[in-house]
């Protein structure tokens, strides 16, 4: 079942990635845009906790999970994004539909898992117009962002620990453009700015479970991802425009243009984690995560009114099933989310601190009679601040995933 899905799936994933624009936030302008990918849904409906495996589902940011697998997993996700931006100048909403993952897991042996995949990692996407008591119009538009194809594998040790690591070829675009226009001037300017990027990167992860009391689970979780270089090309055209009213007219005259190569340096990442729960009964779980984000850089060495510190996430969850095993209630069989992410992003705008804080929640709905599920919940979230010129984001991420799972590699009994 599962492989009829495969090659048109990823077909058109390849394809969204480069049209869809998974934010609308105008801190995405900064670094290499808003960190979009924080987990697979079932964890990120917990606050992203990731601290157990699970034989049916999988989980990304950690890849010592895959040696829990059982069945083959195809998952693919979406979200529909609904924000409203505050600041000084009044309020603004937008609407964003984007697909977040995609991503196939294999158990190819008793105690080895692997999975590939691709993920929107980060983006940009803004419109932002501003007028002046003088009547000086600004417009400022940005779209692209970073993807990630990856494969990893997981391999357990013995009943308690287990290993993995992933490798991901990192790569994307990003345009931006700003537009002036003085009333009464015949010729605006125009600032065009173009970055394409790639590189690799690795994560590395570990993963503890022990019994308590013969009753209860003890979960453990480490992750490593050391500090990698993503290459860039910059080509940046200045000129004069007409102005008109639609947002991005073409360039009149060209005045400078110029091409840069740049190395910038993806920073190191550590987390650690911690659950305690009943297998398919309950589980609740902690987990921090800690980024050497302060050498962090933009895309040109001329944007200074951010800087970057190291980042921190503290995130908490966790689920419940009332009966997973039962045959005549579904609603027992259903499993329930909620989690809580708090989240200084390390991005420093006008000397103010980007925070980022959500509350999660969902359910997993099993697809009768078979393992597969859906996956659907709610982020209700907070970013940013209206102090010192800037924008505080309050939004919502309706989060959709579907899961299906399979058996395959299965060794004929007759021919």
């Amino acid at each position: 079942m599962i492989k009829r899905f495969l090659l048109p799936l990823f077909v058109l994933f390849s394809l969204a990635t480069h049209a869809q624009q998974g934010t609308a936030s105008p801190y995405s302008f900064f670094g290499i845009g808003d960190m979009k990918f924080k987990g697979l849904a079932e964890n990120r409906l917990m606050g992203s906790v990731s601290v157990f495996s699970d034989s049916i589902h999988l989980n990304l940011q950690n890849p010592a999970s895959l040696a829990g697998l059982k069945l083959t997993t195809f998952t693919v996700g979406a979200s529909f994004n609904s924000a409203k931006y505050t600041s000084f100048q009044g309020t603004e909403k937008a609407q964003r539909s984007t697909l977040d993952y995609l991503a196939v897991g294999l158990p190819v042996a008793k105690r080895l898992g692997v999975t590939f995949g691709l993920v929107p990692y980060t983006s940009v996407g803004y419109r932002v117009r501003t007028v002046n008591d003088e009547g000086v119009i600004r417009k400022y538009n940005g779209s692209g962002g970073l993807n990630k194809a990856f494969i990893g594998a997981g391999y357990r040790i013995n009943s308690q620990f287990s290993v993995g690591v992933d490798m991901s070829y990192n790569f994307g675009q990003i345009e931006t453009t700003g537009i002036v226009y003085i009333p009464d001037i015949q010729f605006g300017t125009k600032e065009a700015n173009t970055t394409d990027f790639n590189g690799v990167s690795f994560n590395f992860g570990g993963m503890y479970k022990t019994k308590i009391n013969k009753k209860y689970d003890f979960y453990g979780s480490l992750t490593y991802a050391p500090e990698s270089s993503l290459r860039l090309q910059n080509q940046r055209v200045y000129g004069l425009i007409e102005y008109v009213e639609d947002f991005d007219p073409g360039v009149v005259k060209a005045l400078d243009a110029r091409n840069e190569e740049r190395t910038l340096k993806m920073p190191s990442r550590f987390s650690f984690g911690a659950g305690f729960g009943k297998e398919r009964k309950w589980l609740v779980g902690t987990e921090v995560t800690l980024q050497q984000s302060g050498n962090f850089g933009n895309r040109f060495s001329d944007i200074s009114s951010a800087t970057f510190e190291n980042s921190v996430r503290y995130s908490f969850g966790g689920y419940y099933i009332p009966n997973y095993a039962s045959f005549s209630n579904y609603f027992s069989k259903v499993v329930y989310r909620a989690g809580f992410r708090y989240e200084n992003t390390g991005l420093v705008v006008n000397n103010e601190k980007i925070r980022d804080y959500a509350v999660t929640g969902g359910f997993g709905f099993p697809l009768g009679g078979t393992f597969s599920n859906l996956n659907v919940g709610a982020e209700f979230g907070r970013k940013g601040t209206a102090k010192a010129n800037l924008v505080e984001e309050n939004y919502l991420n309706v989060i959709l995933s579907l899961s299906l799972n399979d058996q395959w590699f299965v060794k004929r009994r007759y021919d």
